[in-house]
């Protein structure tokens, strides 16, 4: 049965204060306004962590570029700003912040430096959502999650790492700083467990279910809980624990062209003897890892992303086992995470560059406490400034210089530059610059972002969350495949809840792209998970994440109509940079990927973000930044 949502459920995920405004005839739909900073009559009331509703791509961040890219409507006159900057940067996001960075390090330590963002908070991705009750303050993250394995970042990567504050020390602090006996669970390498439907009620089977699929650990005793048949059972048995080779008969080169060719959910279909009922288990990760389920998937693609299967090829094992240690060798190691995911880091970023902005604050150690002012973002005679609430809708290169037009709360705006980077998502760039080649323009337009969504709703306690025994489960038939306790780490003076009486915070993933198997490519299919998110409304979340959590935590007490005190949503449609799939994407000759020629130079404009690198980590998009700054000044 449904669960009716009231007038005041809603409230309490809506933030306070929210006003409309049109915007000229040119945008084709009204626009929100939230009285944001990056214009003039910002007020220090203006604090984007903490609103909650509908955040990521909220009402009033997206509708002046969609109007641009999906009908070529734009401005037909601007006033000029007596503004111009050495640098400006399209896009606060990771890479933007990185552009700016290294252009002050390789250029001018005192350069003219301007950063355009269409939302109403930096960062991009590494969102902060922060929370306040009973007088405690708990954090997580509204995008971006994590560093992964810092230690094998490259030098260019891993100087802005140390330059922040970011060094070896610290990293290493942030894995002790969690006890072991956390009530709400361990570390982040902690338990796993599987929630499932279980006739009216919801099973949690606790354990890490992410060392069950490989055969390690109590998985006979952990799928004998599952809710399937017997069958099902034993073949699932036998598969994690690699008792037969379910490639027998074929030859090497045959079972790599398999594993090669073949989409992982076929191979579970055909080779394993799963249901299409119970394949899902095993999907989970796959879709919050890379979006698509493992119809997507090469049979290879799945098991480098971890999951299951590795040990039923019998003699292909160690040969695939050699190829995954190649390509997987620059993501050893550990994996660490703030807070507020990698919020942390664009705010160590945006302090370097802008001291103003937290004049207290000592960095490393007390970032993920200190409340920034916002108005100090945009502030005449600074260095660098960060301009909120501004979407690009041209960039051309004029002579010596970029002219670079934008609209801020509905004004069409115009300033120059020496240089720009665009740190933007590829496929708008065409639009911003239409004097670029057909070529680039396709391949700009080639990927597909794989669009998410992150919720964090914030509960009265923790209690009825321990009861699971788990920190983190994976929900495979449910709209949000992942749930898990908000990050437990205690970094930078922050302590998160200690114990179940604490109010804590519930993390919850999800990946939009359909996961039954339809027919399409990869690219295709991340279209639909985005149009999806766009035709989805607050309220539409709200109903599903009210309706799990209470399938999930019922049992042990909890009543979402009292316990859930807040929801903020971040809806992501543009997500994780696209990468290459075996089953859709040719192999290109090296410089021929759509990527590599996208990327290309365009006269005084330079291209940086996760998309020209094909990759969606926090490294690339520094590698991506500094490439573009480098093309600038030499």
């Amino acid at each position: 049965m449904a669960i009716e949502i009231t007038r005041r459920d809603l409230l309490n995920g809506m933030a306070i204060g929210t006003v409309g405004i049109m915007l000229p005839a040119y945008a084709s739909e009204a626009l929100v306004s939230l009285g944001r900073s990056g214009r003039p009559g910002g007020t220090s009331a203006y604090y984007p962590p903490t609103l909650t509703g509908m955040r990521g791509s909220h009402a009033g961040s997206f509708e002046v570029a969609h109007a641009l890219a999906w009908q070529g409507q734009k401005p037909e006159s601007y006033e000029a700003l007596d503004e111009h900057y050495d640098l400006v940067v399209v896009g606060a996001g990771m890479s933007g912040l990185a552009a700016a960075w290294y252009y002050l390090k390789e250029a001018d330590p005192e350069a003219r430096v301007l950063v355009l963002d269409n939302h109403d908070d930096f960062g991009g991705h590494a969102k902060r959502n922060e929370f306040h009750h009973n007088g405690r303050m708990v954090l997580s993250l509204g995008g971006a999650q994590n560093l992964d394995s810092p230690s094998n970042y490259g030098d260019v990567a891993g100087s802005l790492l140390i330059d922040l504050g970011i060094d070896e020390a610290a990293i290493s602090q942030m894995a002790v700083n969690t006890p072991d006996d956390y009530v709400l669970g361990g570390k982040l390498a902690g338990d796993v467990g599987m929630t499932v439907p279980d006739g009216d009620e919801y099973l949690t089977i606790g354990g890490n279910w992410l060392a069950y699929f490989h055969g390690r650990g109590a998985y006979k005793a952990a799928v004998a809980q599952l809710p399937i048949s017997q069958d099902q059972k034993d073949k699932l048995i036998v598969f994690f624990g690699g008792e037969k080779d379910l490639l027998d008969g074929l030859s090497l080169s045959e079972k790599w062209n398999y594993v090669n060719n073949t989409s992982y959910n076929q191979f579970l279909l055909d080779r394993v003897g799963l249901s299409r009922d119970t394949i899902p288990v095993l999907n989970a990760y796959l879709r919050i890892l890379n979006g698509p389920s493992g119809w997507n998937h090469t049979v290879l693609e799945g098991i480098l992303a971890g999951s299951p299967g590795l040990r039923a090829m019998g003699w292909l094992a160690d040969f695939v086992d050699s190829i995954g240690a190649m390509l997987l060798d620059e993501l050893a190691g550990d994996v660490r995470m703030f807070p507020d995911g990698n919020a942390s880091v664009a705010r160590l970023l945006v302090q370097k560059m802008i001291p103003n902005v937290a004049p207290g604050m000592k960095g490393f150690e007390d970032v993920a406490i200190a409340r920034f002012n916002y108005d100090a973002l945009d502030q005449a005679g600074q260095a660098v400034r960060i301009r909120l609430n501004s979407t690009a809708v041209g960039v051309r290169e004029i002579d010596d210089f970029v002219q670079i037009d934008y609209v801020q709360q509905g004004k069409p705006l115009r300033i120059t530059a020496d240089h720009c980077v665009l740190a933007c998502y590829n496929n708008l760039i065409p639009s911003l610059c239409p004097e670029m080649s057909e070529a680039q323009k396709n391949g700009l337009a080639y990927g597909v972002r794989v669009p998410f969504v992150y919720a964090n709703v914030l509960l009265e306690n923790g209690r009825a969350f321990s009861e699971m025994g788990v920190q983190m489960t994976q929900c495979p038939y449910d709209p949000f495949q992942w749930i898990s306790a908000a990050p437990t780490m205690t970094t930078g003076g922050y302590q998160p809840p200690r114990g179940p009486d604490d109010p804590m915070v519930v993390f919850m993933m999800a990946s939009p792209t359909p996961a039954d198997g339809t027919k399409g490519t990869t690219r295709e299919l991340l279209r639909q998970g985005r149009h999806r998110i766009y035709a989805s409304k607050f309220e539409d979340y709200e109903q599903q994440i009210r309706e799990q959590l209470q399938k999930m935590l019922g049992k042990n007490g909890f009543n979402h109509e009292k316990d859930i005190k807040a929801i903020t949503v971040n809806r992501i449609p543009h997500g994780y940079a696209y990468w290459y799939q075996g089953l859709d994407d040719p192999e290109w000759e090296e410089g021929q990927a759509p990527h590599e020629i996208g990327r290309a130079q365009f006269g005084r404009i330079s291209i940086a973000n996760t998309d020209s690198e094909v990759t969606p980590l926090m490294n690339a998009a520094f590698d991506a930044a500094y490439r573009a700054v480098k093309e600038q000044v030499g």
